[in-house]
């Protein structure tokens, strides 16, 4: 089946769902109800329940790779399974692959390939500091989502992403450049942090209706109102708000699949509400 990102992300947003939902396993974390006797079972059984208990509420799912790559060969399966019980059960989502790639371009090719072809992913995060001609292998993905780290949610991203270039913060670069160079194919978005609200009015204006993925709410302390009020575009569209740990872990009990959706369905309130305001 052919699946284009921003068609399916559109068809979210107009059913008025923006929340996208972070699916970082931490077996520490996770209650005894999800616990199996094999690490892929375990993280599986804990991500279906919480796909199958918000899969309504959500305009995207966001797992990164990281959290599955540390348990080796069956966090891998794990996660390749997960993508897979997504398309199974809700196909009309799209899945973010958060994998913050880059390197050359030689390289990239794998990365892409990885992304998209092995785990199956809509679309993926990467980092521009090698330059366009390094993403090409990403960027020449029509129709893909290839979503650049432009202002991150963390509090050190002031260190290098706010450096003067030209009299502006090298955010704003980055950002300028993926609008006048890399959008050819009308398949970027950007990252901005939910935690910098003034920073994402900024790149809102610089954007315009691009997709944005805005990391940081819940756990990390972002204001999901102002970044609804300063992130929607031109439509009262193109956000994707992300919550990972606040929801897949609002419960350590048996009851955890049922704290989530709740999670979630008040993230969803929350958004819509502020959409109104």
């Amino acid at each position: 089946m052919n699946r284009d990102f921003h068609d399916l992300l559109e068809a979210k947003w107009d059913e008025g769902k923006f929340l996208c939902v972070g699916l970082d396993p931490d077996i520490e974390k996770m209650p005894a109800a999800a616990r199996k006797e094999h690490i892929a079972d375990t993280i599986l059984t804990f991500n279906k329940a919480i796909i199958d208990a918000t899969h309504d509420i959500v305009c995207t799912f966001k797992p990164n790779p990281a959290f599955y790559e540390q348990y080796g060969e069956e966090g891998w399966h794990a996660l390749k399974e997960t993508v897979s019980h997504i398309n199974t059960i809700a196909p009309g989502i799209p899945v973010i692959l958060d994998a913050k790639r880059g390197d050359i371009g030689n390289t990239n090719i794998g990365y892409a390939k990885m992304a998209f072809d092995y785990i199956g992913a809509d679309a993926t995060t990467v980092q521009p500091y090698q330059g366009g001609d390094a993403l090409a292998p990403f960027l020449e993905r029509k129709d893909k989502g290839i979503i650049v780290l432009v202002k991150t949610s963390n509090p050190g991203s002031e260190e290098f992403q706010g450096l003067q270039t030209g009299g502006e913060p090298l955010y704003k670069t980055v950002a300028r450049t993926i609008v006048e160079k890399w959008n050819v194919n009308k398949n970027c978005a950007v990252v901005v942090g939910a935690t910098y609200p003034e920073e994402l009015k900024e790149m809102r204006a610089i954007v315009g209706d691009m997709p944005i993925l805005m990391p940081g709410i819940g756990a990390q302390g972002g204001d999901l109102e102002a970044s609804v009020k300063v992130g929607k575009d031109s439509r009262g569209k193109g956000m994707i708000i992300n919550a990972s740990r606040a929801v897949i872990f609002a419960s350590n009990s048996g009851n955890f699949a049922e704290a989530a959706r709740a999670k979630a369905q008040k993230y969803d309130g929350a958004i819509r509400k502020a959409l109104v305001e």
